[in-house]
């Protein structure tokens, strides 16, 4: 296993007491012992209770804000979950019912997946729109908070434009998300979030690929480089460290279970609540029982 030997889960829920974002009224990390990232394909089939009895087992679970229902929501927060909405701030989607109303505000295709653009986040409107429209929809579902993806877009040299926008936005996405009371998470792109003051509007953060990652070019799953594993842990270290809650995500070929082990080993050693799937998050490989440190 690569780590430093222990297993620091428990300098999280010490963090978090004194968290820069946390506040009286916020839903209760502090004893959250599992999580899933269940936003892919087959995560919310069915109705409320089916729903529910998919994903009630996990302490914070994150899905699809769009669409995930007010009754699904409130089926899995009765059951203790903590529930956030997924929200991506730094690609516009083809399949979203938002699309021709950020499509003016598009950069290039994203490669890796088919269907979305980069984000110009420099346009006020675009932000306008993100955080007087779209994301106050999602959270009328009654979540207990949003979780970003792609605010590490701003890491890439040709996005540098982007920079300032992106701190602007996630910083009034905070502010929103905190008057309800609720949590904001992002994930990836560490440095860009301390550089640019984006970490301290977060109260989570999620880092994927610690062990192991999908490899597009190659199209297969692949093991991270012991060096690139120790860079992610410290990663997280560093993140616990300042008060924020962390999760890490790893991508494994189906029935890899020594895969797996090896994912959550590394995880726990650097103090994050451990996850793996498939890369397309898809229900089939939702966790029975969930991931937890041991």
């Amino acid at each position: 296993m690569v780590g430093r030997g222990y297993v620091a889960v428990a300098c999280v829920a010490l963090a978090l007491a004194s968290a820069p974002g946390a506040r009286a009224g916020a839903p209760a990390l502090a004893d959250a012992q599992s999580w899933a990232f269940a936003i892919g394909n087959g995560t919310l089939a069915g109705d409320a209770e089916r729903v529910a009895g998919r994903l009630g087992g996990f302490d914070l679970v994150v899905v699809d804000g769009e669409l995930a229902t007010r009754a699904k929501v409130a089926a899995l927060r009765a059951r203790g979950t903590v529930v956030l909405g997924y929200l991506s701030v730094g690609t516009i989607e083809r399949y979203r019912s938002w699309y021709r109303l950020l499509r003016p505000f598009r950069l290039e295709r994203w490669g890796d997946w088919a269907g979305e653009w980069f984000a110009d986040t420099s346009r006020p409107r675009y932000r306008g729109l993100v955080a007087r429209r779209i994301a106050p929809r999602l959270l009328r579902k009654g979540f207990d908070g949003l979780f970003l993806d792609v605010v590490d877009m701003i890491e890439q040299p040709r996005h540098r434009a982007q920079r300032p926008g992106m701190r602007k936005l996630v910083r009034r996405l905070g502010r929103l998300v905190h008057r309800r009371d609720g949590l904001l998470f992002a994930q990836n792109g560490f440095r860009a979030m301390r550089r640019f003051g984006i970490a301290r509007h977060l109260d989570g953060w999620n880092r994927e690929d610690v062990t192991w990652t999908y490899d597009f070019g190659r199209r297969r799953y692949v093991r991270r480089r012991p060096a690139e594993t120790r860079r992610a842990q410290r990663e997280l270290e560093r993140m616990a460290a300042d008060g924020t809650f962390v999760t890490a995500t790893d991508y494994t070929r189906r029935g890899d279970r020594a895969a797996v082990e090896d994912a959550v080993a590394n995880a726990c050693a650097a103090g994050a609540l451990p996850y793996v799937s498939d890369i397309a998050l898809s229900a089939k490989r939702l966790p029975e029982p969930p991931l937890r440190c041991p």
